[in-house]
């Protein structure tokens, strides 16, 4: 994938996140905003093995549980291609192994618990990613954390390689330690 060509939006993304209002109610409004934009613009920093993706079908991100996102993601994707590929956006109650998704958003959902979602992807080419604002624990491949009012990320690098996903040099050095 072109990776290149990405790397200046999500420095500017990281830039936007970066910036401390001064209350953090407007903090909070502009988080998701935020982690959506960091959604769509995680796939081109990941490989997926062979196979995993059908030629030519689009890139599908799904949101397991309740939409903290609104329209947000639907129109950040809008019109996008990564390499010819459009972005599809997917919202389930619960997942299961082979569900299409190669992106999963783990919210709360009051028919699949993060954990039981995760285990059931556990190994899987789907880049999973948890936020602190559904759950503390267990983690995706990719969790999102707030700290000092910032948006910031942290990469589990072997569960990653674990479902077969390879996670770009540049991305993994933009992530935030534990």
């Amino acid at each position: 994938m072109r990776i290149r060509r990405h790397i200046p939006l999500l420095l500017l993304l990281l830039a936007l996140s970066a910036v401390a209002p001064p209350r953090a109610a407007v903090a909070q409004s502009l988080e998701f905003p935020i982690k959506a934009q960091f959604l769509y613009r995680f796939v081109p920093f990941v490989e997926w093995p062979p196979g995993a993706m059908a030629a030519g079908g689009p890139l599908t991100l799904c949101i397991l549980g309740r939409d903290p996102f609104g329209g947000l993601l639907d129109r950040a994707v809008a019109n996008q291609r990564l390499e010819g590929r459009a972005f599809a956006i997917r919202r389930l109650m619960q997942v299961e192994a082979g569900s299409g998704c190669h992106v999963l958003y783990v919210s709360a959902s009051a028919e699949q618990s993060p954990a039981a979602a995760l285990q059931i992807l556990r190994g899987a080419p789907v880049l999973t990613i948890t936020d602190d604002a559904v759950a503390a624990a267990p983690h995706g491949m990719i969790h999102f954390v707030i700290r000092e009012q910032r948006v910031r990320f942290i990469i589990d690098q072997g569960a990653a390689e674990a479902g077969g996903l390879t996670i770009s040099s540049k991305l993994l050095a933009l992530g935030a330690g534990a």
